[in-house]
């Protein structure tokens, strides 16, 4: 980092996410951004999550409450691939049409031409997980801090197929409106709904804890009902029912805590907040944690002495017809600077 660099002046644009004038070897924390929403099915805009995430980045004052000196071990993100880019977009008719035939109950999922829209969409997803793995592993051996930005919430898998890989048992603490257990949800074996089906075939993750869920299926609560051992759910409306019957936030989150192991991976869907504070992000459901909620309980996390293993934050989209309003990225980039500050 520049010694002259002042972090109370505004952000320029020759430098890097946050304001940033640091390189990727200077940094200590790189972010890879993930930019890939192929199965969607509500609301879109994810692909350029983490654009309105750097962009809003430049607004942010760098002094944190909780980690003053945060900006001082440099912050770097990295970049999405053109090719992966172009693959994206060239799949994107294909999941539409499936998404399309669905939909109007015109799907035949025997058919030949959706078995081969199916295939092209999971080679195209398989590719992008290697990549992500790839990448991660190529900055871990670097000595670097690596957190995730997408995209849908698909994009992380790579993620725990590195951290599998290592053969490490951890937990995954995750803060999401939906559960993501559905099994090829749609016909897509790599959808954003089954992140953490995906996630538990792998055993060396010891566990998942759910906090915020408010919105799911009967398939989900039947796997959760068969794997409690592994999964632990922590629905918003119990939350709020506690915290209404005289519980402290402090009380709630130590129990979310103590259902983790030492070793934690951190996965934020954007969703899991209030969506006053998240408004365009693909699926909004009512409820949710407060902004001021989620770092308590980041802050608590670190403070318990977790160690964190990995983190991602998705489904941050802006709005798409107002280019104008940052609201989401805004939030998303404050969500992702005390991310960084809890990893490091």
């Amino acid at each position: 980092m520049d010694k002259s660099f002042n972090p109370s002046a505004a952000a320029t644009a020759d430098t890097g996410v946050f304001g940033l004038p640091c390189t990727a070897e200077q940094a200590q924390i790189i972010l890879i951004p993930v930019n890939w929403e192929l199965t969607v099915s509500y609301g879109k805009g994810t692909f350029e999550g983490p654009e309105a995430i750097y962009n809003a980045s430049m607004q942010i004052d760098l002094y944190n409450h909780d980690y003053p000196n945060l900006w001082e071990k440099g912050i770097w993100m990295d970049r999405f691939p053109d090719e992966l880019k172009a693959l994206h977009h060239s799949l994107k008719p294909d999941a539409a049409a499936i998404i399309e035939a669905i939909e109007s109950g015109e799907m035949d999922a025997e058919s030949p031409h959706y078995k081969k829209l199916y295939k092209r969409i999971k080679e195209g997803a398989e590719h992008l997980n290697i990549w992500v793995a790839g990448r991660i592993d190529f900055w871990k051996k670097q000595d670097k801090i690596v957190g995730l930005v997408g995209g849908d919430h698909s994009t992380p898998f790579g993620y725990h197929t590195y951290l599998s890989a290592l053969g490490q048992d951890y937990g995954i603490l995750t803060i999401d409106a939906h559960l993501d257990l559905r099994k090829a949800y749609e016909g897509f074996d790599y959808s954003h709904a089954s992140i953490f089906y995906n996630a538990l075939k792998y055993n060396t993750v010891s566990g998942i804890v759910h906090v915020g869920i408010r919105d799911y299926c009967h398939e989900e609560v039947d796997f959760i009902a068969k794997n409690s051992d592994r999964v632990q759910v922590f629905y918003d409306r119990e939350l709020r029912k506690q915290l209404f019957e005289g519980k402290s936030w402090m009380q709630l989150t130590d129990q979310i805590i103590a259902a983790l192991p030492e070793k934690v991976y951190i996965s934020i869907d954007i969703d899991g907040l209030d969506p006053k504070l998240c408004p365009h992000t693909g699926t909004p459901v009512p409820g949710g944690l407060q902004y001021e909620e989620v770092i308590y309980l980041l802050n608590r996390l670190r403070s318990m002495g977790k160690e964190i293993v990995g983190f991602d934050l998705c489904e941050v989209a802006p709005n798409l017809h107002d280019e104008k309003d940052e609201w989401d990225g805004n939030v998303g980039a404050r969500v992702l600077y005390q991310l960084c500050g809890t990893a490091s």
